[in-house]
């Protein structure tokens, strides 16, 4: 990573759209907007990488979900670089957590609800915050915490997200989620599987039927 200072006559966020490109991924053989890349519910720009796991919803799918009685709680993960030359931890990124969505998330887990994570980034933000104990408090700054299956998940209940190399911090991160026994669980279910195996089954399917790593898209 190259950091360096600017010397502009115009702002920041101006200078980037006029002159910048987003990172994108080695199949995308076309050069798509910046606009395309942001997901719908965004209200501050900051990551350097697409949180892809939040980019398929539409305003109308986001409506249908509330209006079924989906909650939904924002908070801020500004994300940094996720594909890394040698697999090394990843950068320290910006988080921010308001009160009301701690508020929200402690709610749900009090009345027996799940916690459904948008995407990695929202794991490692709510995990920041959240203690020992599974109590989720506001909070705002920059972490470096990584989730592994030895730290385990204390804050979510499930997630929707692409897929990943198998080095990988987000990897480790999904490992630990499939390993987390589920708060309320179901009558008459059947065992599930450990979460490395868990992980094995669906990576193979994914493989088996050609979808694109980062990304739920098939090629």
């Amino acid at each position: 990573m190259w950091i360096s200072t600017l010397d502009l006559s115009e702002p920041l966020d101006e200078y980037l759209e006029r002159h910048g490109s987003p990172i994108r991924y080695g199949y995308v053989r076309e050069s798509w907007p910046a606009s395309y890349y942001q997901t719908v519910y965004a209200t501050e720009k900051g990551s350097a990488e697409m949180p892809s796991a939040g980019r398929a919803f539409t305003p109308e799918s986001i409506t249908r979900l509330v209006a079924r009685g989906v909650q939904i709680a924002p908070l801020i993960l500004h994300t940094g670089v996720a594909s890394l030359e040698e697999d090394e931890p990843p950068y320290e990124e910006f988080y921010r957590v308001p009160p009301e969505t701690a508020r929200l998330v402690n709610a749900a887990h009090a009345a027996g609800r799940r916690v459904v994570a948008v995407g990695t980034t929202v794991v490692r933000a709510l995990e920041t915050v959240t203690d020992p104990e599974g109590v989720t408090h506001p909070g705002e700054g920059w972490t470096g915490l990584v989730v592994t299956p030895e730290r385990g998940i204390r804050a979510v209940d499930a997630m929707l997200t692409g897929l990943h190399e198998p080095r990988s911090t987000h990897l480790a991160m999904l490992e630990a989620l499939a390993e987390r026994e589920p708060a309320t669980p179901a009558p008459n279910r059947p065992p599930t599987l450990a979460g490395r195996e868990h992980l094995e089954v669906a990576y193979a399917e994914a493989l088996r039927e050609g979808y694109l790593w980062h990304e739920f898209t098939q090629g």
